[in-house]
């Protein structure tokens, strides 16, 4: 049995939330989300809570239950007070531009490489090597800053490359730390 799926979503003020032919619809501050439920589970929404209920005692709708119950908390989530990614980009040379609804990055390649922003995804810059992405979807937010940072993965020598800002890059000795 999951304890995740069982736990009740509590529904903040100023959220409205429609659930109708499997379609969860999430309507608050910021925006809104949508995601069709699988039939393996069912909602039951009452007095500002929000309960994911499994249809049968299988594997299968069990843990759906969590997963489906971690979705729901984080589009409430969401579309109230938003996310964000941050990431850093480490290098001599290496820096990035933001243009319109695109970033170009300069990423040591002989090209400089252009990464157009999915819609409801918006980037913030700042000193030319952080960028900040924010948006009230975490799937498409933490999607797109795995495409980002798969540009330039960071190498495990120096640093160099492009890496999560919370991300602590283990470095390995080069050649002169073999010797002693």
């Amino acid at each position: 049995m999951s304890r995740v799926g069982k736990k009740p979503i509590p529904i903040p003020d100023k959220t409205i939330i429609s659930y109708k032919n499997r379609v969860f619809t999430v309507q608050g501050e910021k925006g809104t989300l949508t995601r069709t439920i699988h039939s393996s589970v069912d909602l039951k929404i009452e007095d500002k809570i929000v309960n994911v209920n499994i249809v049968a005692n299988d594997r299968l709708s069990r843990s759906l239950q969590g997963l489906t119950r971690s979705l729901l908390a984080n589009m409430i989530n969401g579309v109230n007070k938003g996310f964000e990614r941050v990431l850093e980009i480490n290098g001599i040379g290496y820096r990035a531009e933001l243009k319109g609804n695109s970033i170009t990055l300069n990423l040591g390649y002989s090209h400089p490489v252009i990464f157009d922003l999915p819609d409801g995804v918006s980037a913030h810059l700042e000193k030319n090597n952080v960028i900040k992405l924010s948006s009230i979807d975490k799937e498409l937010l933490g999607l797109t800053a795995a495409s980002i940072r798969q540009l330039r993965p960071p190498e495990p020598y120096k640093g160099k490359g492009i890496k999560y800002a919370e991300e602590r890059i283990q470095k390995k000795a080069g050649k002169t730390g073999a010797k002693q």
